[in-house]
């Protein structure tokens, strides 16, 4: 009995012994559980980085697509009522037609003045009546008023004579009132021949803009039959459709100041050279008349 005692008491022992061995293993097993918990914390602080990024990119977009809805005279054309745009075409052409008036009359009257000038030379050199018919039928001034004038005049002076009238004596008098006569009737198409397009230029400069109101006031109208289909007084819409109509407004203003300031200027040239008719009028006369009294 004492030997079983003995054997009890030392398995008690052993028992203990294991279980203080197996108590720190246990320890140490449950220890490094922590330690990665960290590792597993980490990923997500990697992983929420990417996230962020692309916030920028996402702000950018409302930036690019805003230059779309920008309104040029261009895009107001393309966009506007068929009746507008037709309008628009008829006000453009008209200032393209004036423009190219004012062109060809400077030129014209450029070339006038410089044909004038070198015949008015020549005229004050010629020393009888059929010099002066000689210079002013010559190729060299064809169709200048001035030589015009002084053509028909001795045109009708040695007509007289060649029809047996003494132009020196007797029929002096009446010689000049024809010879007179004469220059008027082709002093009388000189207004008109200078005046070439000045019709369409005062056209251009009094209707123009009534033209571009009535373009102005149809894209207007259809404008708000826009609002009242959509129900909407939004300005982002609204506004194209007004711009748009204001456009012709503009360009019919465009046409006619234009076409108004050519008229006033071509017309005080055209007044300038009548002037200047009137003047050669009177010493034309006074040359055929000191001619005659001379014989010649």
């Amino acid at each position: 009995m004492l030997h079983s005692k003995k054997t009890n008491f030392l398995l008690a022992l052993a028992g203990a012994a294991v279980l203080m061995a197996t108590s720190p293993a246990l320890a140490q097993d449950a220890a490094p559980a922590p330690t990665e918990a960290p590792a597993a914390e980490a990923p997500a602080t990697t992983d929420a980085t990417p996230v962020e990024t692309p916030a920028p990119a996402a702000e950018a977009a409302p930036t690019d697509t805003g230059g779309h809805g920008e309104l040029t005279v261009a895009r107001m054309f393309i966009d506007s009522d068929p009746v507008v745009q037709a309008v628009m075409i008829g006000l453009v052409l008209a200032s393209v037609f004036s423009w190219t008036l004012f062109v060809i009359k400077m030129i014209e009257f450029g070339s006038l003045n410089r044909q004038t000038d070198r015949y008015l030379e020549a005229f004050r050199g010629a020393r009888t009546i059929p010099d002066i018919r000689r210079v002013s039928t010559s190729e060299d001034f064809e169709g200048n008023p001035l030589a015009d004038m002084a053509a028909a005049a001795t045109e009708e002076v040695e007509a007289s004579r060649a029809s047996g009238l003494a132009v020196n004596t007797d029929h002096r008098e009446t010689t000049i009132v024809r010879a007179m006569a004469a220059v008027a009737a082709v002093q009388s198409g000189l207004a008109k021949r200078l005046s070439g397009g000045q019709q369409f230029l005062a056209s251009t400069g009094s209707n123009s803009p009534f033209i571009g109101l009535f373009g102005t006031v149809y894209g207007i109208m259809n404008s708000f039959i826009g609002i009242a289909n959509t129900n909407t007084t939004n300005l982002a819409v609204v506004a194209p459709g007004i711009a748009e109509a204001l456009l012709a407004t503009g360009l019919g203003l465009f046409a006619a100041i234009p076409a108004v300031i050519f008229y006033n200027y071509f017309n005080t040239r055209i007044s300038s050279y009548g002037v200047r008719s009137d003047g050669f009028n009177a010493e034309l006369m006074n040359t055929i008349s000191r001619q005659l009294d001379k014989g010649a």
